[in-house]
């Protein structure tokens, strides 16, 4: 076994080269031939965990619905890998930011959180905090910030874990690029959340708005069809939520449970200083602090449901004569800066406390530090105190481990973890908790109650041990994973200073495309000429690259015809066909690379139940990689049914419409933004380099990320949605004449 720090290569290695200083440079990827058994090869495994407020120590959980249970299961998953001897080094990839609202330690680059562990913060979009569902016009820039980081690494991630479906979403784009096994994690799925805020009586009009749900379910359903591996933390998960996703594959999901840190929890000992501070702190709200309390701990959020448990210990005569009632309801300062839906659980929870008249028997502390976490469960366990989730559905149910972990019976929510792991530890009770008299009634079962209270203590003591270890957890996992790095197929040879084969042209440094469907359509002459002096002027360090949805010669003749010099790059059939060069010669790795999965006969099979609604194009604009069809007018509902029909049928295909019309069917790993970043990869430049030109509507896509995006005058409405990106120009002339605009803002041939 090699020792840690490291990393064992054979011979075999595969190149990226770059010439931009500390970007993408020349650097050596070492692959394994033979991966029969990972045991001997040091891991480098790579987390993405996006959102929220993310740092290796004192995490701020419950500060607000982005900062939860998953910032304290990726930190404590991480810690466990980077203790195995076979696992060289983990990084965490979240977002860096800049906002004096939130601590600096968020504006770190890098961040060691322990032997072998590590975060890494890249910015992408504002500096300013954000909540997740704002995230998500900037995840191409991240990807795009992603692949940076790993070629200035120069190492490549064994695998890719990805958390969240943000995290997904990059993830997989970053897999398909890299040629990088993919696992992902869900957490909380966005198809489970639709289904029980429809419930409530919202409509989708108000929770697409509110959750940006329909770019949540699409990125879970990419990372589903790119993941090697799915890792659910509970039986639920596996058969109830993912079977509701199209691409969701059963022998990929594995349940491993999560662990707790068996050191920070654990049940009271002699000698333990005492609970002073708490006993301060929560004494100022009770009257008899020495009561048994009834414990809840979660954030301020509907779906934690709180102000259920308010009601049923409200309700109850025996409870308020026996008990205290303790809610940890996330961090706060100002109750009136909360978001919205804070605001709206705490003023529930305080007019529930009136109601009821619990002055003197109910505390919310507005904070308690993540080091006092263990303390509170420990001071509530030396009191015969109950803990009690009353989430309205809880994926996994951390906080239940670590109550059991510190000797103290758990009340919990019949739906979702606690089903798993209440049968394995027998430390508590289920209650339907949208039933405030199923709620109450077990909490009373439970409080004042010693015999059965020290029954279900000693139980749940002896099965965490036993069954939630983070350890046992982190070796299966590093098992799951062995077995997907040793099947996976190695990547092809990008070039090095050399010619790679099936590459016949050596680009410059920079590289500018053109839409010649739109950007170049009805063109004057005059700004034509302009153009084709400043292209000639750069040359041969400015490349010129063509964006189309036609074929080779078509793309060709048109060219011609606009008297432009002729192209070094034909990105042609909606990125399905990469050439080079004036004789167009065909990029071969690119073809192999779009082929996986491909199944073009089964999807024109699949297409005939919408031959009512659709036309399919001539011949001359089908290929082998392109099945393409014209719309009688735009029906963005008529395209989610074919997502989903296409989706459901488990068939590896993207839908991309253009110009409102044009229905194309692709390769999964195909389209014009994966062949704008091959390209780029294959002849070693720098996305901040490339300069894109576009106007139509579907162009959204190429435009999205670090390439320097113009939106010319004459554009499609639908890409002002792009105005607050990062790298975007949106020039005030058309066509031609807005290119040489844009080149002129971005000062482009001083790159």
């Amino acid at each position: 076994m090699a020792p840690r720090g490291i990393r064992r290569h054979n011979p075999f290695s595969v190149a990226v080269c770059c010439n931009r200083p500390g970007g993408f440079g020349l650097y050596s990827f070492a692959w394994s031939q033979c991966k029969s058994s990972l045991w001997w090869w040091s891991l480098y495994l790579l987390h993405l965990h996006l959102h929220g407020l993310f740092r290796g120590r004192n995490l701020e959980l419950g500060r607000d619905a982005d900062t939860g249970g998953q910032t304290l299961y990726v930190l404590e998953l991480v810690k466990a890998l980077a203790a195995q001897e076979n696992v060289d080094r983990v990084e965490v990839v979240t977002r860096l930011v800049e906002d004096r609202r939130v601590s600096s330690d968020y504006s770190r680059r890098e961040e060691t959180v322990c032997p072998g562990a590590q975060i890494v913060r890249l910015p992408f979009g504002p500096r300013r905090y954000l909540r997740k569902e704002l995230l998500w016009p900037h995840l191409d820039e991240l990807a795009d910030e992603l692949v940076h980081h790993i070629c200035r690494r120069g190492q490549r991630p064994d695998w890719i874990h990805a958390h969240y479906a943000d995290g997904g979403y990059v993830g997989a784009l970053v897999s398909r690029r890299l040629e990088i096994p993919l696992l992902f994690t869900g957490h909380s799925l966005g198809r489970e959340k639709l289904r029980r805020l429809l419930a409530t009586g919202q409509t989708r009009a108000q929770i697409e708005k509110a959750y940006a749900m329909s770019l949540r379910i699409d990125a879970e359903e990419l990372a589903l069809s790119q993941s090697r591996l799915v890792v659910t933390s509970t039986r639920q998960e596996a058969t109830d939520q993912y079977a509701r996703y199209g691409r969701f594959h059963p022998e990929l999901a594995t349940v491993i449970a999560p662990g707790v840190n068996l050191e920070r929890f654990c049940p009271a000992r002699d000698g333990d200083p005492p609970f002073t501070t708490l006993d301060n702190l929560l004494g100022q709200f009770l009257r008899q602090p020495q009561r048994p309390p009834v414990l809840a701990l979660s954030r301020a959020d509907r779906r934690k449901n709180i102000p259920a448990l308010v009601a049923a210990f409200g309700s109850s005569e025996r409870l308020r004569r026996q008990g205290n009632l303790i809610l940890l309801m996330g961090s706060r300062r100002d109750i009136r800066k909360a978001d919205r839906e804070q605001r709206e659980v705490f003023q529930q929870v305080l007019e529930l406390v009136d109601y009821h008249n619990l002055y003197g028997q109910v505390a919310y502390p507005r904070q308690l530090g993540s080091d006092q976490v263990p303390q509170l469960y420990r001071w509530a366990a030396q009191r015969g105190g109950v803990f009690v989730n009353p989430a309205l559905t809880e994926p996994f149910g951390l906080t239940l481990l670590e109550a059991a972990a510190s000797g103290l019976p758990v009340v919990a929510t019949d739906d979702g973890g606690p089903r798993d792991i209440l049968s394995r530890c027998q430390n508590g009770l289920l209650a339907d908790v949208t039933n405030i008299d199923q709620l109450r009634t077990a909490i009373e079962r439970l409080l004042g109650q010693p015999k059965r209270w020290q029954t279900f203590a000693r139980n749940g003591l002896e099965a965490v041990q036993h069954h939630y270890s983070w350890t046992a957890h982190a070796r299966r996992y590093l098992s799951l994973g062995a077995d997907i790095v040793k099947d996976y197929s190695l990547p092809r040879p990008a070039p090095t200073l050399t010619r790679t084969p099936g590459v016949t042209a050596r680009l410059g440094r920079r590289l500018f495309y053109c839409d010649l469907d739109g950007a170049l359509a009805d063109a004057d002459q005059a700004s034509l000429q302009a153009l084709n002096k400043r292209l000639h002027a750069t040359r041969p360090k400015t490349s010129f690259g063509i964006l189309t949805g036609v074929g080779p010669q078509q793309a060709q003749e048109q060219l011609a015809s606009l008297d432009l010099p002729p192209a070094d790059v034909w990105i042609c059939r909606n990125g399905t066909d990469v050439s080079y060069g004036p004789d167009q010669s065909p990029d071969l790795l690119w073809r192999a690379h779009i082929n996986e999965g491909w199944d073009r006969a089964a999807l024109e099979d699949a297409m005939a139940e919408f031959q009512d609604c659709l036309t399919m194009q001539p011949p001359s604009q089908q290929s082998e990689y392109k099945l393409s069809y014209w719309l009688g007018g735009e029906d963005l509902s008529l395209v989610a049914a074919i997502r989903q029909a296409i989706c459901e049928q488990g068939l590896r295909a993207k839908v991309v419409l253009v110009d409102h019309v044009f229905l194309d069917l692709l390769p999964f790993a195909a389209g014009r933004p994966d062949a704008i970043r091959h390209v780029a990869l294959q002849q070693g430049i720098p996305l901040e380099h490339i300069l894109v030109a576009a106007s139509q509507q579907g162009d959204g896509e190429v435009l999205r990320g670090l390439p320097l995006g113009v939106v010319l005058a004459n554009h499609d409405p639908s890409l002002d949605e792009l105005r607050n990106q990062r790298s975007m120009f949106f020039a005030r002339r058309p066509q031609a004449w807005g290119i040489l605009e844009g080149m002129d803002h971005y000062r482009f041939f001083s790159r």
